[in-house]
């Protein structure tokens, strides 16, 4: 373990806790920026128009 000196100083019991919570809220700050901050995630999580996509008109088949 590249930090186990680290443990002499700091409890366990309360450094794994802080460094997942810590972990947890820097996750949720980048959600909230990607949500806050772009247009395309606001339309996919609310079911944007789908835009279906059609054949060119002058795409025929030839035998």
């Amino acid at each position: 373990m590249i930090y186990s000196k680290m443990w002499l100083v700091v409890k366990p019991s309360v450094g794994i806790p802080v460094f997942i919570a810590a972990v947890a809220v820097a996750s949720f700050s980048v959600h909230l920026a990607l949500t806050l901050n772009t247009t395309w995630v606001k339309g996919f999580l609310n079911g944007g128009a789908k835009v279906v996509a059609a054949a060119p008109a002058d795409a025929t088949v030839k035998k």
